[in-house]
């Protein structure tokens, strides 16, 4: 547990540090993840109760398989057939082999919608892993379908158009793979702002 170490005074902020309360149930092992994170799952588990957790389970099998018969026909679906809570499409055409997944998905913050996630399973080439929540509304997969199909033309009709997304986010494309060359994992301490 985090607790101050050394008080701070008027030029000096307070130190922190691990201590271990007098009264613990002890470590938590890494392995297990983060503790907040179990507290999450067991209070969502404890407030829908078995039943609960079936309807919620049907809601994001049925938004999944929704999603894949509305966009099979625009996008390759490698594995077609009824899904979890999840399907992968494939983020490339073959009318268009410049277009790739991370174009795709970097068009869809344009269209105000998080990306899905890339190139995983790696058995799917360009793959986008789709997996709706089960609190999505209708008019939200609908959205979503729409977004994608747009993205779709746009990648026929004007390529560049994905190769250069997004466009309307606070920055453009940023050089993910000197993002995982150089990681800046921390930043700086900057001094006061004079007032």
């Amino acid at each position: 547990m985090a607790a101050v170490i050394e008080a701070g005074d008027e030029e000096l902020p307070p130190l922190y540090g691990f201590v271990t309360p007098a009264k613990t149930i002890g470590r938590v092992k890494s392995f297990n993840g983060q503790f907040g994170m179990h507290v999450r799952a067991y209070t969502y588990i404890r407030m829908h109760g078995a039943d609960g957790l079936r309807r919620i389970s049907e809601y994001a099998v049925l938004n999944a398989n929704y999603l894949r018969a509305r966009l099979r026909h625009a996008y390759p679906v490698p594995y077609d057939r009824i899904c979890m809570h999840e399907f992968v499409m494939e983020g490339h055409f073959a009318d268009v082999p410049e277009v790739r997944a991370l174009d795709i998905a970097k068009r869809l913050m344009d269209y105000k919608f998080h990306p899905p996630t890339n190139y995983f399973p790696l058995i799917v080439h360009e793959a986008l892993m789709i997996e709706p929540t089960e609190t999505e509304s209708k008019q939200t997969l609908d959205a979503f379908v729409d977004a994608l199909l747009k993205i779709a033309d746009e990648a026929r009709q004007d390529p560049e158009l994905l190769k250069t997304a997004p466009h309307n986010t606070p920055f453009g494309r940023l050089d993910e793979v000197k993002a995982a060359k150089e990681l800046v994992l921390c930043c700086g301490v900057s001094s006061p702002v004079e007032e």
